[in-house]
């Protein structure tokens, strides 16, 4: 007898991304003739308080880290991960992040560590961080966690680092973006490969939440709820536990495979323009590399949109605090020049029309 429906399906769903994983290790193997170094053995124990027999100075198989709060989608990652790994040229190890937001964190910190072990993960890890304050406490989390993530898989030499983000988090990422008013691109969602070099993979965005849960409870694997999950005062818990429900109750079932949907054919759109507008971009230059004002009118929108974006960021807007409404000040420049003072932009950052130029520039 075979392994239970949801055990099969978070498998097969890692398995998928490991196959991709090696198949870009081979190639880079290649391309520079040799694998990829192993970080200093110093440095691969960095913060965790503990010393480790020296790791060997380069390796042949890639490293496959899982970050699991111990929360059911992250532990059924992360037994998903310690079962292909068995199987495929794959090390395969885990993080957990303590925010020390709760009475306890660290305890279960430890505990999480304790679980990935008995998995066989190697090399596994605790990493304390301090959540701020920017952005407010959902972004500020996100933030820290994300820094803490990409500094372990530095340390360790990670080819990856696997998330356990579902079908029903794209969906809720998706109606966030929208209420944001934010674009296309924020309605894109959670992509399967982003950071530096696609660093981070999700499997399980084709998966639904309640199917990890399932694969959890099949294998009678521990987990642990987040009371900040359910915890209203945090905009996702309001979505998930009201608004949702909510859609579709009125909606009927469906809505979220739907919103997932939208999500992938919104990021075919947004990667499209994306191209279509770093081609653009450099088209609209003269020959001092300054953007001209009337071939820039002659775009679409949503290609100019995007140029003068790029631009602003290359000037040092940062890409974080450049808004649409700032975006839609400087086209304006543009599309409805009237002798307009400059636009000024996050990050100390003009914009101003000169002599049938745009200018964007640090003030």
């Amino acid at each position: 007898m075979g392994p239970h429906p949801a055990v099969a399906a978070i498998r097969l769903a890692v398995r998928r991304v490991l196959h991709d994983v090696l198949t870009e290790f081979a190639e880079q193997t290649e391309r520079t003739g040799r694998a990829p170094r192993a970080p200093h053995p110093e440095l691969a124990e960095a913060g965790t308080g503990r010393r480790r027999p020296a790791l060997p100075e380069r390796t042949d198989t890639p490293l496959v880290l899982v970050a699991c709060s111990g929360g059911a989608d992250s532990m059924a990652l992360a037994s998903a991960l310690a079962f292909e790994a068995r199987k495929l040229a794959v090390r395969a190890g885990g993080i957990t992040v303590d925010h020390g937001l709760q009475n306890g964190s660290d305890a279960r910190a430890t505990e999480v560590v304790g679980r990935l072990t008995a998995m066989d993960l190697d090399p596994v890890e605790a990493v304390a961080v301090r959540v701020g304050h920017d952005g407010g406490p959902e972004a500020a989390a996100r933030d820290a966690r994300y820094a803490a993530l990409d500094a372990a898989a530095e340390r360790h030499g990670a080819a990856a680092v696997l998330l356990g983000h579902t079908r029903d988090d794209q969906a809720e990422t998706v109606l966030l973006g929208l209420a944001r008013g934010s674009g296309i691109r924020s309605l894109s969602g959670m992509a399967a490969a982003s950071g530096p070099a696609g660093r981070y993979r999700r499997p399980f965005l084709q998966l639904d939440r309640q199917t990890a849960r399932t694969a959890c409870l099949a294998q009678s694997l521990p987990v642990w709820d987040d009371p900040h999950n359910i915890d209203p005062a945090y905009t996702r818990s309001r979505l998930r536990h009201e608004g949702l429900p909510a859609l579709e109750k009125a909606l009927g079932k469906g809505v979220v495979e739907a919103l997932a949907r939208t999500a992938q054919l919104s990021r075919d759109d947004a990667d499209a323009l994306d191209t279509w507008a770093a081609e653009a971009g450099r088209d609209v230059r003269d020959d001092a590399g300054r953007l001209e004002c009337a071939k820039l009118h002659a775009l679409p929108p949503a290609v100019r949109r995007r140029v003068l974006r790029r631009a602003a960021i290359e000037a040092g807007s940062p890409a974080g605090s450049l808004f649409a409404r700032h975006i839609e000040e400087v086209d304006r420049l543009i599309t409805g020049w009237r002798g307009q003072q400059a636009i000024n932009l996050p990050g100390r950052v003009e914009a101003l029309r000169q002599g049938g130029r745009l200018v964007i520039r640090q003030s």
